[in-house]
Parts: structure tokens; C-alpha cells; sequence
């Protein structure tokens, strides 16, 4: 005789509960999925925001240059005679415009008075001297005006500053 095998009945309950298990994994890593997929696209949201906000920094850096310019002409031609003035006059609303535009784009000049305390974040010195009574490093002299553009540093004040003498 030979014995035949009975199959065995189906156990329906553990086929369901390892499908649930299955279907709650693929549940929580659709929602990591997703969680990740938003926080890429804040990032990006973000860095497009950024870029848009300093797009036009490289022309800006080179206006900056213009109004140098300007500026000494201005000094220069204010120091001659009065055959010079309609130049002068014309070379202010020049430069007045242009620090209109300038001022639209949030771009402001760091204020750089004698006596203020060196920053290197907004400073940079091109010569110092020793004083006696300098207790830290300090401006003496704004060579070249510095720039910020919001709360970015397009170009630093050029200064010369007085530092504590070395004991």
C-alpha cells in the first residue's frame, strides 16, 4: 500500500497577517519616500530663492568700481575752478542715480568711520601702525569703501588701522 499524501490545509490567517506585514512596510517607506522628496524640495526652494536673491551680485561688484570713480571725480573737480562746475554737477547726478539703483538692490555701503573697531568680516587692512594708546585694532583711514549687498559682504573697506604697540 502506498500512502498518499493529504494536503494540507491552507492557514489563510498567517497568509493575511504576512501580507499586512508586507503592505505596512511598503506604507512606511512610501512615507519615508515622500518626507525625503519634500525636504528636497524645500532645499531646492531654498537655493532658488538664495540664487535669485544674489543673481545680479557680479554686476553689482562692478558698478561699485563706477562709483569710485565717480566719486573722485567729484572730489577732483570740486578742488579746480568754476569753469569745471557744469561737469561736476553733471558727474553728481550721474553718481546720484547710480546710488539709487544701487540702494534698490539693497546695496549699502559699511560704515567705516575713524575709531571703529577692525572687523575682518567687513575690514580688510592693507597697512597698520603701532600707537601707544590703541587698545585694539582700530581705523584710522577708509582707503576704498566697502559694500553689502543684504547681509552679504561684496567687497570689503580697505583700510589702514592702528594697532597696540608689541611689548
Amino acid at each position: 500500500m502506498t500512502e498518499e499524501k493529504e494536503p494540507q490545509p491552507v492557514d489563510f490567517e498567517k497568509l493575511l497577517e504576512s501580507e499586512k506585514k508586507r503592505s505596512e512596510d511598503y506604507l512606511t517607506r512610501l512615507k519615508y519616500l515622500q518626507a525625503d522628496f519634500e525636504n528636497v524640495k524645500k532645499r531646492f526652494d531654498r537655493e532658488t530663492d538664495q540664487i535669485k536673491c544674489y543673481s545680479n551680485e557680479r554686476i553689482i561688484i562692478q558698478l561699485l568700481d563706477v562709483v569710485d570713480e565717480l566719486e573722485l571725480a567729484v572730489k577732483v573737480a570740486k578742488c579746480g575752478d568754476d569753469s569745471q562746475k557744469t561737469l561736476v554737477e553733471g558727474v553728481e547726478m550721474t553718481l546720484k542715480k547710480l546710488r539709487k539703483i544701487l540702494e534698490q538692490e539693497r546695496v549699502c555701503p559699511i560704515e567705516c568711520t575713524v575709531g571703529t573697531v577692525f572687523d575682518p568680516s567687513n575690514h580688510n587692512a592693507i597697512a597698520a601702525e603701532e600707537c601707544d594708546d590703541a587698545k585694539e585694532c582700530t581705523v584710522i583711514e577708509e582707503i576704498r569703501k566697502g559694500y553689502k549687498m543684504k547681509d552679504k559682504v561684496l567687497r570689503p573697506s580697505i583700510v589702514r588701522v592702528a594697532k597696540p604697540k608689541s611689548k
